[in-house]
């Protein structure tokens, strides 16, 4: 018998009005266990809930929720191991990659604990004559947190952490192919002294509890990871209601690799961008764009590279990349590779599904080379393992390459010139930029988010979310 999680509202735990089970993309006969699917009439309790909650931990003393913040990252820290096998076992990233995950995750409560010590509101003199002006951050209010599947706890935890930092109540909808990771972190955040109501967690899928969330004019924010689609149903749904909305969305990084690179470390910072995590994420570098006196060269390398990755399960022993994380995921990466085999593209590398001794969603890194920034496998995210080489002749032309994309997260270059560094950092049109570094890696403590199609509203993590889990008050004073 496999164990049964429910929902956490109102300080409580709660049946749901059905469940489903989370198998292991690693063996889909691993049953992790059967998750509650929150009705909309619960996910509205969670919301009156929160309101109610929310009252009362925004007048909560600033050591108090510093202490708070800290516990719930210690324990993570603590865990990590333990959390992060958990993790890699649901969603498929080999087990480095899950403690590491978890490790992150517990920075991020440590950095919004001191946070909330450094709130410290602003004082100016007012241009009449014996006024003061003060400006003042508040809570925004009740917050709905919709994160993805990719980053389960990393990605929930960057908004759940600054929110309640900042005096709100949380309302969080995980994905629901990944609830495994969203109920261990309800569990640890449930023994916390949050006044019944300041979290909640509501399980369930997208076009039922997600719907219910974005279209309810009782929520104050809401901050959405996930697809361009559905990001673009968020925000219309949000605007509805005049709810304030922050969206990180598709992505089609590019990393250019100069004349000048040094091509062992080029070869590693393109294998990281673009296979790490199985290629699942938003800052995968798919786009491959190389100078052409060093192109064939550099193909030799990586291939050689790819050919050393050891796939299989999440857990075994040595594993690099690990499943893709569902079948539909799977068979999408497939179809990929078929649909650039027939716009002209060349296989030089993987591409297929392979048997790795259990009954998973596997499949080898793909690498394909004469293609064109044209081609649809360079215009549209597959979120899978698979990059593309574009061979270019100059600065010039890598740079427009980058740039010729409706999206614009991160971009990466390798390049010994302090000269190229710099115009590359001027004219990439992104939200993040790496020099002699994989696309994919960011820090805690500094914003996160891109431009174009790839985010909307405030960015993401450092001192910089203030501007999205915070209002501000403008308060004038004359003495008498």
């Amino acid at each position: 018998m496999s164990h049964s999680y429910p929902l956490f509202i109102a300080g409580q735990w709660r049946e749901g009005e059905s469940t489903i089970a989370n198998h292991s993309p690693s063996d889909t006969s691993d049953l992790i266990g059967h998750y509650a699917q929150a009705s909309a009439a619960q996910v509205n309790e969670a919301i009156a809930a929160a309101r109610q909650g929310q009252r009362e931990w925004a007048r909560s003393g600033l050591e108090q929720r510093y202490g708070l913040l800290m516990a719930i990252g210690d324990e993570l820290a603590a865990r990590k191991e333990e959390l992060g096998r958990l993790l890699s076992r649901e969603e498929g990233k080999p087990l480095a990659e899950g403690i590491g995950e978890v490790g992150r995750s517990a920075q991020f409560f440590h950095y919004y604990a001191a946070e909330v010590l450094r709130q410290i509101d602003e004082r100016v003199d007012s241009v009449r004559p014996g006024v003061e002006v003060e400006t003042r951050r508040e809570p925004v209010g009740v917050v709905g947190v919709i994160s993805p599947w990719n980053f389960p706890m990393a990605t929930a935890v960057w908004k759940i952490a600054p929110a309640l930092a900042f005096g709100n109540a949380v309302i969080f909808k995980p994905a629901n192919l990944v609830p495994a990771s969203a109920w261990a972190l309800t569990e640890i955040i449930s023994r916390q002294a949050l006044p019944a109501g300041t979290f909640n967690l509501v399980m369930g899928a997208g076009g039922s509890v997600g719907e219910a969330l974005i279209s309810s004019p009782e929520i104050d924010a809401l901050t959405f990871t996930g697809s361009l689609d559905v990001g673009r149903r968020v925000a219309a749904a949000t605007a509805g209601n005049l709810v304030k909305c922050q969206l990180e969305m598709g992505s089609k990084n590019a990393l250019i690799v100069a004349e000048d690179a040094d091509l062992d470390l080029a070869v590693e910072a393109a294998y990281n961008g673009a296979y790490s995590g199985t290629g699942q994420k938003c800052t995968a570098s798919s786009r491959l764009i190389v100078h052409e006196a060093i192109h064939d060269a550099f193909v030799e390398k990586l291939v050689a590279r790819l050919a050393r990755a050891k796939v299989g399960p999440a857990l075994a022993e040595g594993v690099q990349i690990g499943p893709v994380a569902e079948a539909r995921q799977l068979e999408s990466n497939l179809a990929w590779i078929e649909r650039a085999k027939a716009d002209g593209a060349a296989l030089v590398f993987g591409g297929e599904r392979l048997e790795c001794g259990s009954d998973g969603y596997f499949m080898a890194p793909a690498l394909f080379t004469e293609t064109t920034n044209a081609m649809a496998i360079n215009r549209e995210e597959v979120f899978g393992p698979i990059a593309c080489v574009i061979k270019v002749a100059d600065m010039d032309e890598a740079i427009a390459t980058l740039n010729d994309t409706n999206f614009g997260l991160t971009a990466g270059i390798i390049t010994d010139s302090l000269k190229l560094a710099s115009e590359f950092k001027a004219r990439a049109e992104t939200g993040c930029v790496m020099v002699n570094l994989a696309t994919a890696g960011t820090d805690y403590h500094v914003p996160f988010g891109g431009r174009k199609d790839s985010s909307f509203g405030p960015r993401e993590q450092g001192r910089y979310a203030r501007e999205f889990y915070t209002v501000v008050k403008t308060c004038y004073v004359k003495a008498n």
